[in-house]
């Protein structure tokens, strides 16, 4: 089966993992350190705070920023469930604008038509390894007075206009094992501004600067020196890994180019798109919808996802939830019904590809 992620690790991560357990220090120590450290510098932050999971960098991203009761942050509705949890979380309520199908991230225009005297946060999600126009979302954000919170789970080393996301406002990235850079379980927190990283390290430690010196109500957001160590050997090579899923979403790209009912991924002009995933939309007038291309690629031992199936609020427990505002988002909705993600993983083999490109093909009539 050629699976849509794969996760291995070298005897590099196997010797640091070690050196960590001999160490004796496998809470948060010198290694989460230089992970933060080296996480700054790969996407160009002054500063990166570790977590422990993605959910909670979004979750603590959101609660330095002060939100308060009947505050609102405006995000996409085509995104993982933790964008949502992590705002209700932080007791604002949620409110959705719709996506361009172009990028699969929220669309400036449609941001500005919902934002109101409540909004206080503008949450775009680089979606799949490609960030959000914020050529067009930031002048949004300014004009308006909001703070921008970039939930960058799945695009580590993504930029645009060659600056890296996670630096236009709080960025929060994910290390969950199946990411391009995991700790298995894990999160960053990258900013620009001192004061908000400064909030960030003493909530994240119980509210404590010093031993038993509370400074403010915290959490346990620690990361331990042990996923560190998962990291810190993935960092030498990352951008080596990220070209490589650049040069197998070119290959998928040109083979399946010219496959009628198959719209295809791109990586717009002026973003360098990471490729977390290769997610196609199936149309209308394809051939097989969705979920038979899906079905039909399982029984030719090629894995596949469909991120997402639904807008995230269109469950029950969201549906009639008093903080989730539901609006209309129609290419939100067409893009979750039709959307699959292939193999792009760096791990492919070329033999991979042409099996991906020939089975596509051939399900589709092409």
């Amino acid at each position: 089966m050629i699976s849509i992620s794969s996760i291995s690790f070298g005897e590099d991560v196997e010797r640091e993992v070690l050196d960590t357990l001999r160490s004796g220090i496998v809470a948060q120590g010198p290694k989460v350190k230089r992970l933060e450290d080296g996480f700054a510098e790969l996407v160009g932050a002054r500063h990166a705070v570790a977590v422990n999971n993605g959910t909670t960098a979004l979750v603590a991203a959101l609660q330095v920023h002060d939100l308060g009761p009947g505050d609102e942050v405006l995000t996409t509705p085509f995104t993982f469930v933790a964008t949502l949890n992590a705002i209700l979380e932080s007791g604002a309520t949620a409110r959705f604008a719709d996506i361009d199908e172009s990028d699969f991230n929220v669309s400036a225009d449609a941001a500005a038509e919902r934002i109101n005297d409540r909004t206080k946060v503008l949450m775009p999600v680089h979606l799949y390894g490609q960030a959000a126009d914020l050529g067009a979302l930031m002048p949004v954000a300014s004009r308006h007075g909001l703070a921008v919170v970039e939930d960058a789970a799945q695009a580590h080393g993504a930029t645009f206009d060659g600056k890296g996301v996670g630096t236009f406002g709080t960025g929060c990235f994910s290390f969950y094992a199946t990411k391009n850079l995991t700790t298995a379980e894990g999160g960053m927190i990258t900013t620009d501004d001192d004061a908000v990283a400064d909030r960030l390290r003493v909530l994240r430690n119980q509210g404590m600067r010093a031993r038993y010196v509370y400074e403010v109500v915290g959490h346990n957001y620690r990361m331990t020196d042990l996923q560190a160590s998962l990291a810190l050997p993935q960092l030498n090579t990352y951008l080596q890994q990220v070209e490589q899923r650049r040069r197998n979403a070119d290959l998928l790209l040109t083979g399946l180019k010219d496959v009628a009912g198959l719209t295809l991924p791109s990586q717009l002009p002026g973003r360098g798109h990471v490729w977390h995933q290769f997610t196609v939309l199936v149309d209308d007038d394809a051939p097989v919808d969705r979920d038979e291309l899906a079905e039909r690629l399982s029984q030719n031992d090629i894995g596949s996802g469909v991120y997402y199936p639904k807008t995230v609020y269109d469950y029950d427990c969201y549906r009639d939830h008093p903080r989730v505002m539901i609006e209309d988002t129609p290419v939100a909705t067409s893009v979750a019904a039709r959307c699959l993600s292939i193999p792009v993983h760096a791990r492919l083999s070329a033999s991979d590809i042409d099996q991906i490109v020939d089975t596509v093909r051939n399900i589709m009539g092409a």
